[in-house]
């Protein structure tokens, strides 16, 4: 047992090693993110976007750790996604399919690093058009944004996974805009992207998770979703369903022959993290998923859809709580914004004005942000103004 518990605390951002391990994870995630959003065009095929996406990844972290005695592993820890417009999450699909981008498309990308099991995700919303994004577009935007800023102040060490969940709701009310519900922020540890600590997207008496407080040399990925519509989002049709995590606890003896060779491929490509069906041979997948999923031993992480009409907005970015403060290591620059609100309730002000680091001893040079000079005394104010591209002024 004492074995279990000194591996236990080696693998904590305590150590170097692993805060380099996930560093490195959130460089390549942010460069593949890169890549993807230039790929945006109109007329582009989606499953090309994000077959670009998870072999960016797969390259680049196959060119690290080549020659160390322990085999280690890495790649994609959440295969890319592209989801568009109404659609809210989860949209990999399958080879054949022939679905394009459109000028003017919303496009949610959201996608997973991982090095050694050190896991670094990251979504971003990127509208094909030049120029500034307006209207409800603009709102939708500049709330997951705003959500996002406030959430990273929030997620620190002797504050609870309750104060995060009220306040993206607040912010995203502020934009006339609703926090999607079914989203959870996990905790991340090695190999585990859905840890016990979770933070509600949205308290409802359907949806309920252990109050917890965050700690020291934790992990989250913090996932927000809004939607100018009601935030209720339903499953359409299960044939787009084509990213699955395996469940490890689970055991069954499969009866078809197909399902038993898929089965065994899943265990031996991706026995633990997230994987599109599109890395199976397509015509058996189809068929031997299906009863891997009805009897539990495959998580499926289905598509779902808000109304057509509605705008969905999702940023998704990996924290650490360093000793010196929240360190956030994943984003994107957004594209300029200029939503028909903005905020004037002086808890979200207070919220943005948080300081996300520590101030060392010596100082060095103080970023200045709005409401900076009213920071908590042991916290350095970041800049907003930059950072939501005006969605705050």
């Amino acid at each position: 047992m004492s074995d279990d518990e000194r591996e236990e605390r080696e693998l904590d951002l305590t150590s170097p090693e692993v805060v380099t391990k996930y560093k490195s994870a959130a460089e390549i995630v942010n460069k593949a993110l890169q890549l993807v959003v230039k790929e945006c065009k109109p007329k582009a095929k989606i499953v090309d976007i994000c077959e670009k996406g998870d072999v960016f990844i797969r390259e680049q972290t196959g060119n690290m750790y080549k020659n160390v005695k322990r085999k280690i592993e890495r790649g994609v820890a959440f295969p890319t996604c592209i989801s568009v417009n109404n659609t809210v999450c989860h949209f990999s699909p399958l080879a054949s399919d022939t679905s394009e981008l459109e000028e003017g498309d919303m496009v949610k990308i959201d996608m997973g690093c991982h090095i050694d099991g050190f896991i670094a995700v990251v979504a971003h919303t990127h509208v094909v058009q030049d120029g500034p994004l307006t209207g409800r577009q603009a709102d939708v935007v500049a709330a997951v944004n705003t959500a996002a800023e406030v959430a990273l102040r929030l997620v620190r060490p002797g504050k609870k996974n309750k104060d995060v969940t009220d306040a993206i709701q607040k912010v995203a009310a502020a934009y006339d805009c609703k926090i999607v519900e079914g989203v959870l922020s996990h905790q991340l540890k090695q190999f585990v992207i859905d840890g016990n600590k979770v933070i509600l997207s949205v308290s409802n008496p359907d949806t309920r998770v252990d109050d917890a407080e965050f700690e020291e040399n934790e992990v989250y990925a913090v996932d927000i979703v809004a939607s100018t519509g009601e935030g209720k989002p339903k499953l359409l049709d299960e044939k787009q369903t084509t990213i699955y995590k395996r469940a490890v606890d689970k055991n069954y003896h499969l009866k078809m022959k197909t399902s038993r060779f898929i089965f065994s491929e899943i265990n031996q490509k991706f026995p633990i993290l997230p994987f599109t069906a599109r890395a199976l041979e397509e015509k058996r997948a189809r068929l031997g998923l299906v009863e891997c999923v009805n009897h539990d031993l495959l998580q499926p992480y289905p598509v779902l859809h808000e109304k057509p009409g509605d705008y969905v907005a999702h940023i998704k970015f990996t924290v650490l709580l360093m000793p010196n403060g929240s360190d956030r290591m994943t984003s994107h620059p957004l594209q300029e914004l200029q939503p028909t609100k903005t905020i004037d309730d002086p808890e979200i002000k207070a919220w943005l004005a948080l300081g996300t680091k520590t101030k060392k001893k010596g100082g060095g040079k103080k970023k200045k942000g709005k409401k900076g000079d009213k920071a908590e005394e042991s916290a350095e104010a970041e800049p907003m103004d930059e950072a939501t591209n005006g969605a705050t002024t």
